[in-house]
Order: structure tokens, then C-alpha cells, then sequence
């Protein structure tokens, strides 16, 4: 199990790297004005107008950098600073959730596979938890031992082809943000430059999950291999 402990960690310095990155890009693009002067909320609303799409809310949530789209319920919820924002970030990361809305409507096959695979991860974490309490009190010996090693590839399996597929629905997603606040000037010149960066860090929170979840489930499958 040293591996496992030596790869969580390596990720968590990845991840803690780039969500500090992220964060500080957004801190810094929030307070630059957006040219239009639209609150984040506004934005989102003038994206689904423009694509003619109707039928999904826009709520204000809580907390910081937590805005998302929940397909089941067509709700874009968008934290504080963006929903009232009137900077590049608020105007990016809200024209981003309603990329997603568009996804949604436009039947995009990524966004439908992520969907159908939430179920399937969730149940895959709340296995691990339990897996991992095996390889504490020591069950890894024997044939039971390579069972479970086993079952823990396959639950990290799941999340992975799970980080793998959000990694073109959020790179699409933010594609399409930027295409809409380009041609519709809501963002210009360096205003743009600086939504598609801060898009761009969002983005690379996902690759590095992506990329831990792939090394964890390629480590347990070898370790599994290498029992038999």
C-alpha cells in the first residue's frame, strides 16, 4: 500500500497546486469589470436567449467556486460572486454553466454519458470506503485478498472513465462560452484573453483529477495482476 500513499499524495500536491492556481486567477479576473456591465446572472440568461432555450432556472447558490448545471432538475446554479458578478470571471464561469445548458439541449453524447455514469461513481466511492477498511484490518491475503484487490480496480475504473469523459464536456463547454462572449463583445481583446485563462485553470482541476483517478485504477490493476 506504500504506492497508494505515495501516489495520493503526489495528486493531492497536483490538485492543491492547481486549485490555488485557480483560485487565484479567479480572485484576480473578479476584479476587472466585464465590458457590458451585465451581472453574472444576466449573461446566463442572454446565452440561453440567444440559443433560444427555455425551461432552465438560475439560482444563486452558496459558497465559492461552485457554480454548476444540474441536468436532472435544468438548474444552473451559480455562486454569489458570479451570479451578482459584473467581472470577466463572473461573465466567463457563467457563460460556461450555460455551455453545459446548451450541451444539454443539443443533445451533446459526452454530457448524457457523464449523466448516466453519476450513479455508478457514487456507488463506486461509497465502495471504496468500505475496500479500504479490508486492506487496514489486513484482508488482503489469500484469494479473498486478490478479490478485493479486484473489486477496488474496478470501483477505480468507474471513476476513472468517469474523469475521463467530463474532460470533453468541460473543454466543450468552455469552447462554446467563449465563442458566444467573443461574438457577442461581452468580453473583448484582453477581457476575453483573460476569461479564456481563467477558463482554461478551471479546465485543468478536471485533467488532474483525471490523471489521478487513471494512475490509482492502473496501480490496483497491477497490483491484482501481479497476485495472480
Amino acid at each position: 500500500m506504500m504506492g497508494y500513499y505515495v501516489i495520493l499524495g503526489l495528486f493531492t500536491a497536483v490538485g492543491w497546486f492547481v486549485s490555488n492556481k485557480l483560485k487565484t486567477k479567479f480572485k484576480r479576473y473578479s476584479k476587472i469589470p466585464n465590458t457590458s456591465g451585465m451581472t453574472g446572472y444576466e449573461i446566463g440568461m442572454a446565452m440561453m436567449d440567444h440559443y433560444n432555450i427555455s425551461g432552465v432556472k438560475i439560482v444563486q447558490g452558496q459558497g465559492s467556486l461552485t457554480d454548476h448545471y444540474n441536468p436532472r432538475t435544468k438548474t444552473v446554479a451559480l455562486s454569489p460572486e458570479v451570479y451578482q458578478g459584473r467581472s470577466i470571471a463572473s461573465a466567463a464561469v457563467a457563460a460556461h454553466e450555460v455551455g453545459h445548458v446548451v450541451q444539454h439541449a443539443t443533445a451533446y453524447k459526452f454530457l448524457a454519458m457523464r449523466s448516466n455514469l453519476v450513479p455508478v461513481v457514487q456507488f463506486s466511492s461509497k465502495m471504496q470506503q468500505f475496500l479500504f477498511m479490508g486492506f487496514m484490518f489486513g484482508m488482503v491475503s489469500g484469494v479473498g485478498g486478490s478479490w478485493l484487490i479486484m473489486v477496488l480496480a474496478a470501483t477505480f475504473g468507474a471513476t476513472a472513465l468517469f474523469s475521463l469523459i467530463t474532460l470533453p464536456v468541460e473543454f466543450d463547454a468552455s469552447k462554446r462560452a467563449l465563442v458566444w462572449l467573443d461574438e457577442t463583445g461581452i468580453t473583448r481583446g484582453q477581457e476575453y484573453d483573460g476569461a479564456k485563462d481563467a477558463l482554461w485553470w478551471a479546465a485543468m482541476t478536471y485533467v488532474a483529477q483525471a490523471l489521478s483517478a487513471l494512475v490509482m485504477f492502473l496501480y490496483f490493476l497491477m497490483m491484482a495482476a501481479s497476485r495472480d
